[in-house]
């Protein structure tokens, strides 16, 4: 066990964890840097994210998120303030608890670590829709991006091109709406999969409106070139096809709040951590950023945004405490 008392600790290793880290660091606090497993990793966003194409100066990486990650940590690694930054690479962490006013961490090796504020940042998967009880014939699209999840960051794939939605939700069907209205898609359809419709009166309206085709069976097959990412057709259990080029997944988040539940965290009704306006959590030091918070957009600047004033916020506590000890010494 390592009985330090660091000042922050950082978990997760996405867009807010990194952002978090680097904050914290030329804040000159010492903090703990816990970037996940290699199979943390694999089932995050940061890992499923390639080209960014609506963010400034992310269009020259090929993993829009993983490489400028990767770039900034090197960069810490070498700063002038690297003495802050302890990079637990390869680690995550398995348990969060609060005793006696300070944090105690177990990592994913059973080392256990003491801090007196934390910033979770482990973040949310989008779900994956299952063709014959499997999600794996939807990976290799969505690894390129015919398979897409987000309207802000990919809408834009669908201009002129025959588009499916997937999904049963009111959320779905607003999804098809906004691709339909913003980019004039030309053919347009919702698969949901097998499961019942879950559409509201006016969406049923705009679904006529808009000439939207709903189909409602299960998807048997999907048609492509799945080593280029190129989709052709999803073939459905009755036999028929729908032609489809680009489709968009809205299907809802898995949400990666375990170790916040753990800590006694306030939570939403679809699992998002509450906090307040600096990202501090109902458990006083826990703090929270990215996708992992409630009520904030689920994008890379919105990551950023919320972990600086995370960060920023505990900063602003220890330099309070610091000065006081001073002003009591005088």
């Amino acid at each position: 066990m390592d009985d330090k008392v660091y000042n922050v600790s950082v978990i997760g290793g996405g867009s807010a964890g990194v952002m978090a880290t680097m904050r914290s660091v030329l804040n000159n606090d010492e903090t703990l840097f816990f970037p996940g497993t290699p199979a943390d990793r694999r089932r995050s966003r940061e890992r499923w994210v390639k080209k960014v194409e609506n963010m400034p100066a992310h269009l020259k990486y090929d993993r829009g998120i993983e490489h400028p990650n990767q770039e900034s940590l090197a960069w810490l690694s070498e700063c002038s303030l690297k003495h802050n930054f302890h990079w637990k690479k390869d680690l995550g962490v398995t348990s969060l608890k609060k005793e006696d006013e300070v944090f105690h961490l177990t990592d994913s090796e059973g080392e256990l670590y003491k801090s007196r504020f934390v910033i979770l940042c482990t973040g949310v998967m989008d779900v994956q829709p299952k063709v014959n009880d499997s999600i794996r014939d939807i990976l290799p699209y969505a690894n390129k991006q015919t398979a897409d999840y987000c309207l802000r960051c990919d809408g834009h794939h669908v201009y002129g091109k025959e588009v499916t939605v997937i999904g049963h939700s009111n959320i779905a069907a607003w999804t098809a709406f906004i691709l339909k209205e913003r980019y004039n898609v030309p053919n347009m359809a919702i698969l949901t999969n097998g499961e019942k419709p879950e559409f509201s009166e006016e969406s049923n309206k705009l679904i006529k409106l808009y000439n939207i085709d709903v189909y409602e069976e299960p998807i048997q097959q999907i048609l492509g070139d799945p080593k280029v990412g190129e989709l052709e057709a999803f073939i459905l259990c009755c036999g028929t096809t729908v032609p489809t080029e680009i489709c968009f997944v809205s299907l809802g988040m898995l949400v990666y709040n375990e170790l916040a539940k753990e800590a006694g965290a306030e939570l939403d009704e679809r699992g998002f951590v509450l906090t307040n306006e600096k990202g501090e959590s109902s458990i006083s030091g826990l703090y929270v950023a990215g996708d992992l918070r409630a009520n904030i957009k689920k994008q890379i600047y919105t990551a950023w945004d919320t972990a600086v004033d995370s960060a920023d916020a505990i900063n602003s506590i220890l330099r309070k405490e610091k000065r006081e000890r001073l002003l009591q010494g005088l």
